[in-house]
């Protein structure tokens, strides 16, 4: 499985760490739980990236780097056991369920929709799983946004 993620470049040494999940809580995260948020696609990368920016400034210190690991590895989110509301921002539910599945180290990875392109999917690396270090990371590239995307 290939998948993406893009990050500040000043985050290069640290973006498949899971550090930030320590600092910050995010849809499938509690404030310290590590885990490393990628994308099942470069355009995905971006959108996921995109929608959580300031549109004041355009960035332009950004990286995409790719990630590898077996399809054997992934888990893959039963959609049944979201609540109708798992979109929402603040999802303790969806939360919960993330932080279960880091804790329980099952698998590598978590498939987990994206809420920004309905039928697409985001991965969850599990830097705590044995197998993490099998996870072959491609020199990050420099990644810019359109500019017509700020105006």
């Amino acid at each position: 499985m290939k998948v993406w993620r893009i990050f500040p470049a000043r985050f290069q040494s640290t973006a498949f760490t899971g550090v930030g999940g320590l600092y910050a809580a995010r849809r499938w995260n509690h404030l310290g739980t590590a885990m490393v948020y990628t994308a099942s696609s470069r355009a995905l990368a971006a959108l996921e990236y995109f929608v959580n920016l300031d549109l004041s400034e355009a960035p332009d210190d950004l990286l995409m780097a790719e990630a590898s690991f077996a399809d054997d590895s992934i888990e893959t989110i039963d959609l049944a056991v979201l609540p109708a509301d798992w979109r929402t921002l603040d999802n303790i539910v969806c939360r919960d369920l993330g932080c279960a599945w880091a804790a329980s180290c099952r698998s590598l990875a978590l498939q987990v929709p994206s809420v920004v392109v309905e039928g697409d999917s985001n991965f969850l690396l599990n830097p705590a799983h044995p197998d993490f270090g099998a996870v072959a990371l491609a020199d990050p590239i420099p990644f810019r946004f359109d500019p017509r995307m700020f105006r």
